[in-house]
């Protein structure tokens, strides 16, 4: 294994299909913690056998909806599918900010048999998990320091309105969009150290 990325996409009841850009994800103790868009690590003859590869199994599927389906991108540059999500995914949260239609509202387009949004990319982006132990700081509960975050002109932050924070549990994430990859990477890891969050 050399890394997992996400294929994000959608079929709509008269068998359109549209997808998303590959997203790279990169995790902590077994959850997600960065997800990366467009994907840095894949050649673009990958990233289109994996999308030839999200179209024929949704398909296949007769799905209709919001799919994700993860591939693991293996040290010899083959790809292999790890597990499919029939629902908007964490990965594909970035999509708020940074698509010209979110897979929250594609979802709703697809169930209302509207034609499906655009999935054009509109800049670099990546997504950073929140979870609750951000809060729980010396055996207290502590609210984080938002407003150091939203400083940022990159930061989109969205939190989910969970009362109890725990480890391991999904609270909000962020969203970093920039006119590039440079701008987006340096805002992420800048929250990531004012967060405390452990690399």
């Amino acid at each position: 294994l050399d890394f997992e990325v996400s294929a994000l996409v959608v079929r709509g009841h008269d068998d359109e299909i549209k997808n998303y850009p590959v997203a790279e994800n990169v995790h902590r103790n077994g959850i997600l913690h960065t997800t990366t868009v467009p994907a840095p690590s894949i050649s673009d003859e990958q990233e289109e056998k994996i999308l030839e590869a999200a179209r024929a199994i949704i398909r296949r599927l007769d799905y209709v909806g919001v799919l994700c389906i993860e591939f693991f991108v293996l040290k010899d540059g083959s790809i292999v599918a790890n597990e499919m999500a029939p629902r908007p995914h964490n990965s594909g949260h970035y999509t708020q900010n940074a698509c010209v239609t979110s897979q929250f509202e594609q979802q709703v387009r697809a169930m209302a048999r509207l034609p499906l949004g655009a999935t054009n990319q509109l800049l670099p982006t990546i997504m950073l998990n929140i979870l609750g132990d951000e809060w729980l700081v010396g055996g207290d509960i502590k609210e984080p320091r938002w407003q150091i975050i939203v400083a940022s002109p990159y930061a989109k932050l969205h939190l989910y309105g969970k009362s109890e924070p725990r480890r391991g549990r999904k609270m909000g994430h962020i969203n970093f969009i920039g006119p590039s990859e440079e701008d987006v990477l340096q805002a992420c890891d800048q929250a990531v150290e004012q967060l405390n969050i452990r690399r």
